[in-house]
Protein backbone atom coordinates (compact mmCIF):
# COMPACT_ATOMS: atom_id res chain seq x y z
CA UNK A 1 0.00 0.00 0.00
CA UNK A 2 2.40 1.94 -0.86
CA UNK A 3 0.55 5.64 0.06
CA UNK A 4 -0.48 4.37 3.11
CA UNK A 5 1.98 2.11 4.56
CA UNK A 6 5.06 4.70 3.44
CA UNK A 7 2.81 7.01 5.52
CA UNK A 8 1.58 10.58 4.75
CA UNK A 9 4.07 12.98 2.98
CA UNK A 10 5.43 15.08 4.72
CA UNK A 11 4.86 19.22 4.90
CA UNK A 12 8.04 20.79 3.53
CA UNK A 13 9.00 24.00 3.59
CA UNK A 14 9.26 25.32 -0.47
CA UNK A 15 7.48 22.70 -1.89
CA UNK A 16 8.30 22.19 -5.33
CA UNK A 17 11.99 22.71 -4.99
CA UNK A 18 13.95 20.18 -6.06
CA UNK A 19 16.91 21.87 -4.18
CA UNK A 20 15.49 21.26 -1.27
CA UNK A 21 15.88 17.60 -1.39
CA UNK A 22 19.55 17.15 -1.90
CA UNK A 23 21.18 18.36 1.29
CA UNK A 24 17.81 17.04 3.35
CA UNK A 25 19.60 13.72 4.45
CA UNK A 26 23.04 15.46 5.25
CA UNK A 27 21.31 17.58 7.72
CA UNK A 28 19.83 14.87 9.28
CA UNK A 29 22.97 12.91 9.78
CA UNK A 30 24.20 15.88 11.04
CA UNK A 31 21.24 16.34 13.59
CA UNK A 32 21.73 13.27 15.07
CA UNK A 33 25.45 13.23 15.26
CA UNK A 34 25.03 16.49 17.18
CA UNK A 35 22.48 14.80 19.38
CA UNK A 36 25.01 12.04 20.82
CA UNK A 37 26.96 14.44 23.89
CA UNK A 38 22.88 15.45 25.08
CA UNK A 39 22.07 11.50 25.22
CA UNK A 40 24.95 10.75 26.37
CA UNK A 41 24.75 12.95 29.12
CA UNK A 42 20.69 11.83 29.85
CA UNK A 43 21.92 8.51 29.84
CA UNK A 44 24.65 9.33 32.27
CA UNK A 45 22.20 10.88 34.26
CA UNK A 46 19.36 8.24 34.56
CA UNK A 47 22.14 5.74 36.04
CA UNK A 48 22.50 8.29 38.47
CA UNK A 49 18.53 8.83 39.18
CA UNK A 50 17.95 4.73 39.07
CA UNK A 51 20.64 3.44 41.28
CA UNK A 52 19.63 2.57 44.29
CA UNK A 53 22.06 3.51 46.15
CA UNK A 54 20.91 6.96 45.26
CA UNK A 55 18.14 8.03 47.92
CA UNK A 56 16.79 10.44 45.59
CA UNK A 57 16.03 7.94 43.19
CA UNK A 58 13.17 6.54 45.73
CA UNK A 59 11.40 9.76 45.29
CA UNK A 60 8.85 10.67 42.95
CA UNK A 61 11.13 13.45 41.90
CA UNK A 62 14.49 11.65 40.76
CA UNK A 63 11.71 9.16 39.20
CA UNK A 64 10.51 11.93 36.95
CA UNK A 65 14.27 12.62 36.07
CA UNK A 66 15.10 9.20 34.84
CA UNK A 67 11.90 8.91 32.97
CA UNK A 68 12.53 12.27 31.27
CA UNK A 69 15.84 10.91 30.57
CA UNK A 70 14.36 7.43 28.86
CA UNK A 71 11.67 9.70 26.91
CA UNK A 72 14.88 11.97 25.41
CA UNK A 73 16.59 8.85 24.66
CA UNK A 74 13.63 7.34 22.75
CA UNK A 75 12.67 10.62 21.03
CA UNK A 76 16.00 11.00 19.40
CA UNK A 77 17.75 7.69 18.98
CA UNK A 78 17.64 5.55 15.31
CA UNK A 79 16.21 2.59 15.85
CA UNK A 80 18.30 -0.26 14.18
CA UNK A 81 16.28 -3.24 12.44
CA UNK A 82 14.28 -5.48 15.13
CA UNK A 83 14.76 -9.71 15.73
CA UNK A 84 12.73 -11.76 14.95
CA UNK A 85 12.54 -13.06 18.35
CA UNK A 86 10.90 -16.55 17.04
CA UNK A 87 12.99 -18.93 18.81
CA UNK A 88 10.17 -21.57 19.02
CA UNK A 89 6.43 -22.82 17.74
CA UNK A 90 4.09 -25.57 18.73
CA UNK A 91 3.89 -27.89 16.35
CA UNK A 92 1.20 -31.16 17.33
CA UNK A 93 1.33 -29.67 20.83
CA UNK A 94 4.99 -29.99 21.28
CA UNK A 95 7.62 -27.23 21.47
CA UNK A 96 9.58 -26.98 18.56
CA UNK A 97 12.99 -24.93 17.98
CA UNK A 98 12.91 -22.88 14.83
CA UNK A 99 16.04 -21.42 13.12
CA UNK A 100 16.06 -18.82 10.82
CA UNK A 101 17.62 -19.44 7.52
CA UNK A 102 18.71 -17.77 4.51
CA UNK A 103 17.94 -19.81 1.28
CA UNK A 104 18.25 -17.01 -1.51
CA UNK A 105 19.55 -13.75 -1.91
CA UNK A 106 19.66 -10.51 -3.80
CA UNK A 107 20.72 -6.69 -3.01
CA UNK A 108 17.36 -5.77 -2.28
CA UNK A 109 15.81 -8.86 -0.32
CA UNK A 110 17.08 -12.14 1.37
CA UNK A 111 14.42 -14.99 1.72
CA UNK A 112 13.78 -16.42 5.11
CA UNK A 113 12.75 -19.95 6.00
CA UNK A 114 11.89 -20.42 9.49
CA UNK A 115 12.68 -23.76 9.85
CA UNK A 116 10.83 -26.01 12.52
CA UNK A 117 13.67 -28.29 13.60
CA UNK A 118 11.18 -31.19 14.75
CA UNK A 119 12.31 -34.46 16.07
CA UNK A 120 9.77 -36.55 14.19
CA UNK A 121 9.29 -35.88 10.53
CA UNK A 122 5.20 -35.22 9.80
CA UNK A 123 3.32 -37.99 8.87
CA UNK A 124 1.43 -35.39 6.42
CA UNK A 125 2.78 -32.12 5.66
CA UNK A 126 2.05 -29.13 6.23
CA UNK A 127 1.47 -26.75 3.58
CA UNK A 128 4.47 -24.76 2.43
CA UNK A 129 3.89 -20.75 2.40
CA UNK A 130 5.36 -17.52 0.59
CA UNK A 131 4.72 -14.67 2.69
CA UNK A 132 5.37 -11.10 1.05
CA UNK A 133 6.28 -8.83 3.23
CA UNK A 134 5.64 -4.87 2.16
CA UNK A 135 8.55 -2.91 1.08
CA UNK A 136 6.71 0.26 2.39
CA UNK A 137 9.35 1.70 5.21
CA UNK A 138 8.77 -0.95 8.37
CA UNK A 139 11.11 -4.05 7.91
CA UNK A 140 9.54 -7.50 7.25
CA UNK A 141 9.58 -7.96 11.23
CA UNK A 142 6.63 -5.65 11.62
CA UNK A 143 5.41 -9.04 10.48
CA UNK A 144 6.48 -11.11 13.23
CA UNK A 145 2.83 -11.92 14.43
CA UNK A 146 1.78 -12.98 10.88
CA UNK A 147 4.65 -15.83 11.12
CA UNK A 148 4.41 -16.40 14.47
CA UNK A 149 0.63 -17.87 13.42
CA UNK A 150 1.22 -19.60 10.61
CA UNK A 151 4.37 -21.56 11.82
CA UNK A 152 2.92 -23.94 13.95
CA UNK A 153 0.96 -25.07 10.97
CA UNK A 154 3.21 -24.61 8.31
CA UNK A 155 5.83 -24.27 6.69
CA UNK A 156 7.05 -20.78 6.54
CA UNK A 157 8.77 -18.21 4.13
CA UNK A 158 8.85 -14.54 4.10
CA UNK A 159 10.88 -11.61 2.15
CA UNK A 160 13.44 -9.89 3.89
CA UNK A 161 13.44 -6.87 2.28
CA UNK A 162 16.73 -5.25 2.48
CA UNK A 163 17.56 -1.13 3.79
CA UNK A 164 18.24 0.77 0.70
CA UNK A 165 20.77 3.00 2.32
CA UNK A 166 22.83 0.09 3.01
CA UNK A 167 22.93 -1.11 -0.69
CA UNK A 168 25.79 -0.18 -2.66
CA UNK A 169 24.93 2.30 -5.53
CA UNK A 170 27.20 -0.17 -8.21
CA UNK A 171 24.91 -2.77 -7.29
CA UNK A 172 22.18 -1.10 -9.72
CA UNK A 173 18.56 0.20 -9.69
CA UNK A 174 15.20 -1.46 -7.76
CA UNK A 175 11.78 -0.22 -9.41
CA UNK A 176 8.70 -2.24 -9.31
CA UNK A 177 9.47 -4.29 -12.44
CA UNK A 178 12.74 -5.53 -10.19
CA UNK A 179 10.25 -6.54 -7.54
CA UNK A 180 7.91 -8.53 -9.55
CA UNK A 181 11.37 -10.42 -10.84
CA UNK A 182 12.02 -11.35 -7.62
CA UNK A 183 8.89 -12.93 -6.75
CA UNK A 184 8.82 -15.31 -9.65
CA UNK A 185 12.71 -15.78 -8.95
CA UNK A 186 11.37 -16.63 -5.46
CA UNK A 187 8.98 -18.74 -6.59
CA UNK A 188 11.26 -20.70 -9.23
CA UNK A 189 13.80 -21.19 -6.15
CA UNK A 190 11.14 -22.69 -3.64
CA UNK A 191 10.80 -25.12 -6.24
CA UNK A 192 6.41 -25.43 -6.56
CA UNK A 193 3.67 -26.81 -4.42
CA UNK A 194 3.92 -23.35 -2.63
CA UNK A 195 0.89 -21.02 -1.59
CA UNK A 196 1.61 -16.97 -1.48
CA UNK A 197 0.29 -14.63 1.08
CA UNK A 198 0.63 -11.20 -0.05
CA UNK A 199 0.25 -8.41 2.86
CA UNK A 200 -1.08 -5.14 1.98
CA UNK A 201 1.48 -3.19 -0.59
CA UNK A 202 2.87 -6.50 -2.20
CA UNK A 203 -0.57 -7.58 -3.39
CA UNK A 204 -0.23 -5.79 -6.75
CA UNK A 205 3.51 -7.04 -7.95
CA UNK A 206 2.14 -10.08 -6.67
CA UNK A 207 -0.74 -10.60 -8.91
CA UNK A 208 1.21 -9.08 -11.74
CA UNK A 209 3.90 -11.83 -11.08
CA UNK A 210 1.60 -14.79 -11.03
CA UNK A 211 -0.55 -13.21 -14.20
CA UNK A 212 2.76 -13.22 -15.88
CA UNK A 213 4.23 -16.87 -15.24
CA UNK A 214 0.84 -18.29 -15.89
CA UNK A 215 0.57 -16.23 -19.30
CA UNK A 216 4.16 -17.85 -19.77
CA UNK A 217 2.87 -21.39 -18.72
CA UNK A 218 5.57 -20.96 -15.88
CA UNK A 219 5.29 -24.69 -14.30
CA UNK A 220 6.00 -23.28 -10.99
CA UNK A 221 2.68 -21.12 -10.38
CA UNK A 222 1.89 -21.20 -6.66
CA UNK A 223 -1.59 -23.14 -5.67
CA UNK A 224 -2.95 -20.47 -4.15
CA UNK A 225 -2.83 -17.00 -3.58
CA UNK A 226 -3.83 -14.75 -0.83
CA UNK A 227 -4.07 -10.72 -1.02
CA UNK A 228 -4.54 -9.33 2.26
CA UNK A 229 -5.59 -5.47 2.23
CA UNK A 230 -4.18 -4.41 -0.42
CA UNK A 231 -4.51 -1.30 -3.07
CA UNK A 232 -5.31 -3.58 -6.23
CA UNK A 233 -8.15 -0.87 -7.32
CA UNK A 234 -7.93 2.55 -4.85
CA UNK A 235 -10.31 4.33 -6.97
CA UNK A 236 -13.02 1.89 -5.03
CA UNK A 237 -14.07 3.42 -1.71
CA UNK A 238 -10.87 5.36 -1.86
CA UNK A 239 -9.37 6.94 1.54
CA UNK A 240 -7.35 9.98 2.40
CA UNK A 241 -4.04 8.19 2.03
CA UNK A 242 -5.43 7.51 -1.61
CA UNK A 243 -6.32 10.46 -2.71
CA UNK A 244 -2.72 12.11 -1.81
CA UNK A 245 -1.14 10.66 -4.85
CA UNK A 246 -3.86 12.36 -7.10
CA UNK A 247 -3.80 14.92 -5.48
CA UNK A 248 -0.16 15.61 -5.16
CA UNK A 249 1.28 13.70 -8.67
CA UNK A 250 4.12 12.32 -9.07
CA UNK A 251 6.41 15.70 -9.53
CA UNK A 252 5.38 16.51 -6.37
CA UNK A 253 6.94 13.33 -4.45
CA UNK A 254 10.22 13.19 -6.85
CA UNK A 255 10.78 17.00 -5.88
CA UNK A 256 9.92 16.58 -2.38
CA UNK A 257 10.19 13.66 -0.63
CA UNK A 258 13.54 11.92 -2.39
CA UNK A 259 17.03 12.78 -1.84
CA UNK A 260 20.52 11.24 -2.16
CA UNK A 261 22.05 8.92 0.95
CA UNK A 262 25.20 10.63 2.45
CA UNK A 263 28.53 9.29 3.74
CA UNK A 264 29.49 6.70 4.74
CA UNK A 265 26.33 4.76 4.39
CA UNK A 266 26.96 2.34 1.83
CA UNK A 267 24.47 3.14 -0.37
CA UNK A 268 26.22 6.67 -0.68
CA UNK A 269 24.65 8.58 -3.27
CA UNK A 270 21.65 6.08 -3.76
CA UNK A 271 18.45 8.23 -4.28
CA UNK A 272 15.85 7.32 -1.68
CA UNK A 273 12.97 7.98 -0.18
CA UNK A 274 14.62 7.94 3.38
CA UNK A 275 13.16 6.18 6.14
CA UNK A 276 13.08 9.44 8.66
CA UNK A 277 10.49 11.66 6.26
CA UNK A 278 8.63 8.18 6.14
CA UNK A 279 8.52 7.90 9.70
CA UNK A 280 7.39 11.78 9.81
CA UNK A 281 4.59 11.02 7.60
CA UNK A 282 3.59 8.02 10.07
CA UNK A 283 3.64 9.59 13.51
CA UNK A 284 2.00 12.85 12.19
CA UNK A 285 -1.18 11.20 10.45
CA UNK A 286 -2.09 9.63 14.77
CA UNK A 287 0.12 12.45 15.73
CA UNK A 288 -2.30 13.10 19.19
CA UNK A 289 -2.64 9.16 20.09
CA UNK A 290 1.21 9.22 19.90
CA UNK A 291 1.77 12.13 22.49
CA UNK A 292 -0.88 10.60 24.33
CA UNK A 293 1.01 7.05 24.80
CA UNK A 294 4.30 9.02 25.51
CA UNK A 295 2.92 11.02 28.57
CA UNK A 296 1.50 8.06 29.65
CA UNK A 297 4.80 6.48 29.28
CA UNK A 298 6.81 8.63 31.41
CA UNK A 299 3.95 8.20 34.15
CA UNK A 300 3.90 4.19 33.51
CA UNK A 301 8.00 5.42 34.35
CA UNK A 302 7.62 7.38 37.28
CA UNK A 303 4.76 4.67 39.05
CA UNK A 304 6.87 1.94 37.94
CA UNK A 305 4.22 -0.34 35.69
CA UNK A 306 7.05 -2.61 34.09
CA UNK A 307 4.47 -4.41 32.43
CA UNK A 308 2.90 -1.43 30.75
CA UNK A 309 6.29 -0.17 29.79
CA UNK A 310 7.49 -3.06 28.57
CA UNK A 311 4.11 -2.84 25.84
CA UNK A 312 4.94 0.02 25.11
CA UNK A 313 8.93 -0.21 24.30
CA UNK A 314 8.18 -3.21 22.31
CA UNK A 315 5.19 -1.63 19.98
CA UNK A 316 7.91 1.15 19.71
CA UNK A 317 10.72 -0.44 18.97
CA UNK A 318 9.57 -2.13 16.45
CA UNK A 319 7.29 1.23 14.87
CA UNK A 320 10.00 3.57 14.93
CA UNK A 321 12.47 1.23 13.13
CA UNK A 322 12.42 2.53 9.59
CA UNK A 323 14.16 2.05 6.34
CA UNK A 324 15.10 4.13 2.86
CA UNK A 325 13.45 3.17 -0.33
CA UNK A 326 14.91 2.83 -3.44
CA UNK A 327 13.51 6.41 -5.62
CA UNK A 328 12.84 4.45 -8.75
CA UNK A 329 10.86 1.52 -6.86
CA UNK A 330 8.80 3.94 -4.63
CA UNK A 331 7.75 6.41 -7.80
CA UNK A 332 7.10 4.22 -9.75
CA UNK A 333 4.68 2.75 -7.45
CA UNK A 334 3.32 5.40 -6.60
CA UNK A 335 2.60 6.30 -10.61
CA UNK A 336 1.33 3.12 -11.47
CA UNK A 337 -0.65 2.29 -8.64
CA UNK A 338 -2.23 5.15 -6.87
CA UNK A 339 -2.19 7.77 -9.79
CA UNK A 340 -2.51 5.87 -13.22
CA UNK A 341 -4.28 2.62 -11.85
CA UNK A 342 -3.18 0.92 -14.36
CA UNK A 343 -3.73 -2.31 -13.38
CA UNK A 344 -7.46 -2.31 -12.91
CA UNK A 345 -7.43 -0.09 -16.24
CA UNK A 346 -5.74 -3.19 -18.07
CA UNK A 347 -2.70 -0.70 -18.68
CA UNK A 348 0.19 -2.45 -16.12
CA UNK A 349 3.04 -3.56 -17.81
CA UNK A 350 6.19 -5.25 -16.89
CA UNK A 351 9.04 -5.38 -19.02
CA UNK A 352 7.13 -3.92 -21.95
CA UNK A 353 4.83 -6.88 -21.80
CA UNK A 354 1.50 -6.51 -20.84
CA UNK A 355 0.05 -7.39 -17.03
CA UNK A 356 -3.13 -9.58 -17.74
CA UNK A 357 -4.69 -11.05 -14.50
CA UNK A 358 -7.42 -12.47 -16.72
CA UNK A 359 -4.82 -15.62 -17.82
CA UNK A 360 -4.58 -16.61 -14.11
CA UNK A 361 -6.41 -20.31 -14.45
CA UNK A 362 -4.42 -22.33 -12.26
CA UNK A 363 -3.95 -20.56 -8.97
CA UNK A 364 -6.92 -20.46 -6.64
CA UNK A 365 -7.78 -17.09 -5.18
CA UNK A 366 -8.44 -15.62 -1.32
CA UNK A 367 -8.95 -12.09 -0.80
CA UNK A 368 -9.15 -10.73 2.82
CA UNK A 369 -10.43 -7.43 3.94
CA UNK A 370 -10.75 -5.06 7.72
CA UNK A 371 -14.05 -3.66 7.58
CA UNK A 372 -12.92 -0.49 9.67
CA UNK A 373 -9.61 -0.69 7.17
CA UNK A 374 -8.61 3.38 6.73
CA UNK A 375 -5.93 2.79 4.67
CA UNK A 376 -6.58 0.23 1.67
CA UNK A 377 -10.70 0.65 1.45
CA UNK A 378 -13.34 -1.64 1.63
CA UNK A 379 -13.30 -3.14 -1.80
CA UNK A 380 -9.89 -2.30 -3.24
CA UNK A 381 -9.08 -5.50 -2.39
CA UNK A 382 -12.26 -7.41 -3.49
CA UNK A 383 -11.39 -6.12 -7.08
CA UNK A 384 -8.94 -8.66 -7.94
CA UNK A 385 -11.85 -10.96 -8.48
CA UNK A 386 -12.93 -9.00 -11.18
CA UNK A 387 -9.57 -8.37 -12.71
CA UNK A 388 -8.90 -12.84 -11.99
CA UNK A 389 -12.17 -13.89 -14.27
CA UNK A 390 -10.68 -16.77 -15.89
CA UNK A 391 -10.58 -18.45 -12.43
CA UNK A 392 -13.60 -20.77 -11.97
CA UNK A 393 -15.58 -19.26 -9.05
CA UNK A 394 -15.46 -22.53 -7.41
CA UNK A 395 -12.10 -21.40 -7.07
CA UNK A 396 -12.14 -17.97 -5.40
CA UNK A 397 -13.69 -16.63 -1.88
CA UNK A 398 -13.62 -13.53 -0.52
CA UNK A 399 -13.47 -12.58 3.48
CA UNK A 400 -14.12 -9.37 5.60
CA UNK A 401 -13.04 -9.27 9.08
CA UNK A 402 -15.48 -7.81 11.01
CA UNK A 403 -13.93 -5.13 13.52
CA UNK A 404 -10.80 -4.52 12.32
CA UNK A 405 -8.80 -1.98 10.70
CA UNK A 406 -5.57 -1.84 8.36
CA UNK A 407 -3.29 -3.76 11.37
CA UNK A 408 -5.65 -6.04 12.10
CA UNK A 409 -5.68 -7.63 8.76
CA UNK A 410 -2.88 -9.73 9.02
CA UNK A 411 -1.70 -9.11 13.31
CA UNK A 412 -3.81 -9.58 16.50
CA UNK A 413 -5.90 -11.42 18.06
CA UNK A 414 -9.00 -11.59 15.68
CA UNK A 415 -6.49 -12.31 12.90
CA UNK A 416 -4.72 -15.55 14.91
CA UNK A 417 -8.35 -16.69 15.59
CA UNK A 418 -10.56 -15.94 12.99
CA UNK A 419 -8.33 -15.05 9.78
CA UNK A 420 -6.01 -17.43 10.02
CA UNK A 421 -7.81 -20.85 10.01
CA UNK A 422 -9.79 -19.55 7.07
CA UNK A 423 -6.55 -18.87 5.19
CA UNK A 424 -5.18 -22.49 6.48
CA UNK A 425 -8.62 -24.01 5.11
CA UNK A 426 -8.68 -22.41 1.75
CA UNK A 427 -4.85 -23.50 1.43
CA UNK A 428 -5.74 -26.71 1.97
CA UNK A 429 -8.95 -26.84 0.10
CA UNK A 430 -7.46 -25.04 -2.93
CA UNK A 431 -4.79 -27.80 -2.75
CA UNK A 432 -7.18 -30.55 -3.02
CA UNK A 433 -9.05 -28.69 -5.95
CA UNK A 434 -12.72 -28.68 -3.33
CA UNK A 435 -15.61 -26.54 -5.04
CA UNK A 436 -16.73 -23.32 -3.76
CA UNK A 437 -19.30 -24.78 -1.56
CA UNK A 438 -16.17 -26.15 0.74
CA UNK A 439 -14.34 -23.28 -0.17
CA UNK A 440 -17.22 -20.89 1.02
CA UNK A 441 -17.92 -23.00 4.52
CA UNK A 442 -14.35 -21.74 5.51
CA UNK A 443 -14.92 -18.16 5.23
CA UNK A 444 -18.46 -18.48 7.10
Amino acid sequence: MPIGEFGRPPALPGEGSAALTTPMYWMYEMGQASLNPARAVTDATKILFQNPLNPWSHTEFGKSIAAGCELFERTTRRYGKPEWGLDDTEVNGVRTPVEIRVVWEKPFCRLLYFDRKMARPLRVPHPRVLIVAPMSGHYATLLRGTVEAFLPTHEVYITDWSDARMVPLAEGRFDLDDYVDYVIEMLHVLGGNMHIIAVCQPSVPVLAAVSIMEAEHDPYVPLSMTLMGGPIDTRRNPTAVNNLAAEKGIDWFRSNVITKVPFPHPGFMRDVYPGFLQLNGFITMNLDRHMDAHKNLFKDLVKGDGDLVDKHRDFYDEYLAVMDLAAEYYLQTVDVVFVKHALPRGEMTHRGKPVDPSKITRVALMTVEGENDDISGLGQTEATHGLCSSIPADRRVHYVQKGVGHYGVFNGSRFKSEIVPRISDFMLLAANGKPKLSLAAAAE
